[in-house]
Order: C-alpha cells, then sequence, then structure tokens
C-alpha cells in the first residue's frame, strides 16, 4: 500500500489502522474439520478496526475469505474482498479461460476461486493432491522464514505445471507466493492477488473508485 501510494510527504500517505493477530486459528484446518473455526476472531478483528475509526476492511489473506460473509455481517463498513477484486483483475486482462490456481488447502477446499472463475464462465486449472501437498510444504517453509533460491525454483515449478496441464493465466492466490515467485517469472502472465488488493485499497481509500456497498 506504502508503495503504491503517490506521496511526497508523509502526510500523502493513507492512514492505515492494522490488527495483525497471529492467533487467529489456522484456516487451513478449520475448512479441513480438524480445527476450531476463526469465525469469531474475525469477525472480532472487524469490529475492533471499525471502532477505531476503519473506513473500509481489507484482509490480505486469501483462504481466510471463506468467512467473509461473518466479517461482513460483523461490520457496518465496506469490506474489500481479494477474490472480487483478483477476479475484477482477471477479467481486465482477458488472457483465455484457462486460470490456473496457486491456493492454500483452504481455499481450494472452500472453492473460493473455483466458484468465482466458474461464474464468469472460465475454467480452473488446479493442482493435483501431490502438487498441492509439495505446495503446502513450500507455503510453511515461507512463513518460517524461507526465502532462498531452491524454494523459489520450486514454486516456479509449481506453476509451470499448471500451464503444462493448460492454464493461460495463473493466480497467485496466496500472500506467501509473490515473496518468491512474480511477473515474469512464467511464459504466462501470473496476477498477484496481495497486489491487486493494495491497488484496490489504495484506490478506495484515495476515492478513485466508489466503495463496496456496506453490509445492508
Amino acid at each position: 500500500v506504502i508503495a503504491l501510494t503517490e506521496a511526497a510527504s508523509d502526510q500523502d500517505h493513507l492512514h492505515l489502522i492494522v490488527d495483525c493477530n497471529p492467533k487467529v486459528p489456522n484456516r487451513n484446518l478449520a475448512i479441513a474439520g480438524r480445527g476450531p473455526s476463526p469465525a469469531a476472531e474475525l469477525a472480532a478483528m472487524a469490529r475492533r478496526l471499525e471502532r477505531a475509526g476503519a473506513e473500509l476492511l481489507v484482509m490480505p489473506c486469501n483462504t481466510a475469505h471463506a468467512y467473509a460473509a461473518e466479517i461482513r455481517a460483523a461490520a457496518t463498513v465496506p469490506f474489500v474482498s481479494i477474490i472480487e477484486e483478483t477476479m475484477a483483475e482477471v477479467r481486465r486482462r482477458g488472457e483465455g479461460r484457462r486460470i490456473g490456481l496457486l491456493t492454500a488447502g483452504g481455499c481450494r477446499t472452500a472453492g473460493l476461486y473455483e466458484r468465482a472463475l466458474v461464474a464468469e464462465d472460465l475454467q480452473p486449472v488446479s493442482l493435483d493432491d501431490e502438487q498441492q501437498r509439495r505446495f503446502m510444504e513450500l507455503l510453511y517453509a515461507i512463513k518460517a522464514g524461507r526465502r532462498d533460491a531452491n524454494l523459489a525454483v520450486a514454486m516456479r515449478t509449481l506453476a509451470l505445471e499448471l500451464i503444462e496441464r493448460g492454464a493461460e493465466l495463473v493466480i497467485a492466490g496466496c500472500t506467501e507466493v509473490p515473496l518468491v515467485l512474480r511477473e515474469g517469472d512464467l511464459p504466462h502472465p501470473l496476477i498477484d492477488s496481495t497486489a491487486v488488493l493494495a491497488a484496490a485499497t489504495v484506490a478506495y481509500a484515495k476515492r478513485r473508485r466508489p466503495l463496496p456497498a456496506a453490509p445492508a
């Protein structure tokens, strides 16, 4: 957000209120039915941010959007969906109908991007079970602080496997992915959902775009 904001001084930047809460229950385990739901904690975070003065809410976690309804129900200010914003970028690019997905297990199980793509008459191209297992290992390595070349090569390999299966565009649908895989690393376009959300946040906050509808 800071990098995308045109600013000549401190005062030109956005007022950000951040609730960075590492105690939110594991979204992947919850969606798989092997852990507690994070819905109540996410809703509480939304209420805290609104009370602190937030005029819109953004959540840079794709998988946690499985609980978007609970977040929207908890707040009266607009919630910007990383899924919806990324889909808008897919439409804007118009790079074919077969869309590769690099998403965490919970996001995949919840079908967040799959449903959104099918609704647009686009075809999701997902990792198979073994590839998904490897992908999750890479994600947790990144969470643990690794950024080495071997890890980046392994992530690129998974993306290339999606392309080999017909993907014409790949969505980096997990915030860890763009830490090691970037646009230009693949022969086909890569959409960084985190960057898309950050750009949308700036556009909404600067009132370059009308705010999404707030909960009824």
